[in-house]
């Protein structure tokens, strides 16, 4: 079993910054890949930024250099630096950890207002 918390989420006005965090226990050592999936209203759960134990990451193309993932596997944190933030980047942000099967953190509200 693997528990994730994140934490960061908040209000902001559009063009600024959150940084998201996420913290693993449990299990962590059977964990490969974890990231950021974000769902907004009425609409699916989308990823938004994978990174690999070994460092391999992945955007989805709406936040290329806005956003950036970072992993650090001494502490079993995975973060998300949000900058340039727009108003559809508004959703709850869930933390992904993959390992024998996913888990999910509680999820961490972004509202960006415009």
């Amino acid at each position: 079993q693997v528990q994730l918390v994140e934490s960061g989420g908040g209000l902001v006005q559009a063009g600024g910054s959150l940084r998201l965090s996420c913290a693993a226990s449990g299990n962590i050592f059977s964990i490969n890949t974890m990231g950021w999936y974000r769902q907004a209203p009425g609409k699916q759960r989308e990823l938004v930024a994978t990174i690999t134990r070994g460092g391999t990451i992945n955007y989805a193309d709406s936040v290329k250099g806005r956003f950036t993932i970072s992993r650090d596997n001494a502490k079993n944190t995975v973060s998300l630096q949000m900058n340039s933030l727009k108003p559809e980047d508004t959703a709850v942000y869930y933390c992904h950890a993959n390992s024998e099967r996913n888990y999910w953190g509680q999820g961490t509200q972004v509202i960006v207002s415009s």
